[in-house]
């Protein structure tokens, strides 16, 4: 595997909102997905080692749109809009929807989704919903747990066990200790993402 592009190698690549589309890079891409308030901005940011690339807040749904952002010219991520729980209006969340399924619908970049769920709740109806979705559509997944660092180690073993049974394919990762990162970079190459 290459080496993953790191801090200063990242940018912000653009948006797509309803009625815009997500700037065509030609670059293989990664999107993110998961429940609002999961730490998909914090997994990003730990990946890319690039404090802030990704906005973080502790009210969810603060992503409203599809943010790219693209490492050395090589790779692209996609931070999808949070789904469940968020504090904006119903129509703004409706319009999330239809965003993202068309997006992982016909994105011909897209290589894989991470989806990420928070170790603590394991997965979500939402987060089985998105998995039988992307199977569907014949798009790769790979599922993350999330904040791994916070459960006692008895708890961690209940809870990836549960995850395991219900998607036998689960990285334990921590945005804190970085725990799950090399894992998770390799996965990504295996999927095409990264030469």
């Amino acid at each position: 595997m290459a080496a993953p592009p790191r801090g200063a190698d990242w940018r912000f690549a653009g948006a797509a909102t309803p009625g815009r589309q997500a700037p065509a890079l030609g670059l293989p891409e990664v999107a993110f997905a998961g429940r609002s308030n999961v730490g998909k901005s914090s997994l990003i940011n730990r990946l890319t080692r690039a404090a802030g690339l990704a906005r973080t807040s502790r009210t969810p749904g603060r992503t409203q749109q599809i943010n790219v952002f693209a490492g050395r010219d090589e790779i692209a991520f996609a931070d999808l809009p949070g789904y469940g729980f968020a504090r904006v209006p119903q129509a703004v969340r409706s319009s999330w929807k239809g965003l993202v399924e068309g997006y992982l619908a016909s994105r011909r970049e897209l290589r894989a989704v991470v989806v990420i769920v928070d170790a603590r709740r394991g997965i979500q109806r939402d987060d089985a919903d998105l998995l039988a979705y992307l199977a569907a559509a014949g798009r790769p997944a790979v599922l993350v747990a999330n904040k791994i660092d916070k459960l006692k180690q008895g708890e961690r073993v209940r809870a990836l066990a549960a995850m395991r049974r219900e998607c036998a394919d689960v990285i334990a990762f921590s945005a804190v200790t970085g725990e799950g990162e090399r894992e998770l970079w390799s996965r990504l190459a295996r999927a095409g993402a990264l030469g």
